[in-house]
Order: structure tokens, then C-alpha cells, then sequence
């Protein structure tokens, strides 16, 4: 009887060690990868961190709105300038990759606490709802943002008059 509570008790410290061993080589993907540049560019804004962000972009990053690396980086300093707290919520992100390219699309709520003095103070202002299309390409293992395509949500146009 001792002989085979023995064994039992190898049998299960070596499952144990095994799927230690199996959890710690889970190897990330490049959806993982991609998810966490999102992820990383998220947490920068939110704690208006310039080079964080910048460090995800790629050196010949260039978007439809007209904006180069260089051009990106005076449109944070704007807006970091402008609004002391921003705050930045990403919701229904969505991924695909092929080979050495990848999409993310999510929409993006910002929000801004601007320090007036007033009560109205702890209630965020709205910057707005934004509907975002982005593309990575792998650079030297990493995944840079190469361009990126924003625009309002729908649901928050509104039509001038």
C-alpha cells in the first residue's frame, strides 16, 4: 500500500511540474503581440507618455489624414498640452494578421478632466467616440504602427448647421 501512494504521489508532482512546464512556454502569438501594442499605445496616452507611444510607431509611418511620424508626434503634444487628464477606453478590438502585416480595429472613447476649479471638475468631459483602423507591420520581430484611419463614430455625428 505505501508503494503505491509512493507512486501516486510521483505521478502527480510530475503532472504538476508538466503543466508548469507547459504554461510557462506558452509561446505569444502575433495576435498577442499586436494586442498588447494597442494595449501599450492605450496605457501611454493615458498617462501621456510621447515616447511610449512613439516607440510603437514605425520610423515611416504615414496616414491618410496626412500625418507622418513627425506629424504624430506634434498632434500628442497638442492634445496632451490642451488636456491635462485624458483618459483612454478601447472597446470591440478586432485583429487580423497576414504574414508581416496586421489590422486592428477597435473605437476608442477619450475623455478629458480639465482643472477649472469647479466641481464640474470630477466629471470627465467627453473628447469623443472614434472609430479607428490601424496597420502594423513586424519591423525586426516587433510590431510598429504604419498607418492608422480615424473618424468620428456614427453614433456621435452630428451634422452641422
Amino acid at each position: 500500500m505505501r508503494r503505491v501512494v509512493t507512486i501516486f504521489l510521483i505521478f502527480v508532482i510530475a503532472m504538476t511540474v508538466l503543466s508548469f512546464a507547459h504554461n510557462g512556454c506558452h509561446k505569444e502569438t502575433d495576435q498577442d503581440k499586436v494586442k498588447k501594442v494597442v494595449a501599450d499605445i492605450q496605457t501611454a496616452g493615458d498617462e501621456k507618455d510621447i515616447r511610449k507611444i512613439m516607440n510603437n510607431l514605425s520610423k515611416t509611418y504615414s496616414d491618410p489624414q496626412g500625418f507622418n511620424y513627425e506629424g504624430i508626434k506634434g498632434l500628442l503634444l497638442g492634445y496632451f498640452f490642451r488636456y491635462p487628464k485624458i483618459s483612454v477606453y478601447i472597446n470591440s478590438l478586432t485583429i487580423s494578421i497576414e504574414d508581416t502585416s496586421a489590422k486592428a480595429m477597435f473605437q476608442s472613447v477619450l475623455t478629458s478632466g480639465e482643472k477649472t476649479g469647479s466641481v464640474t471638475d470630477v466629471i470627465p468631459q467627453s473628447l469623443g467616440v472614434w472609430d479607428f483602423d490601424v496597420s502594423l507591420k513586424k519591423e525586426s520581430n516587433d510590431w510598429k504602427v504604419t498607418s492608422a484611419k480615424w473618424e468620428q463614430a456614427e453614433m456621435l455625428k452630428t451634422e452641422e448647421r
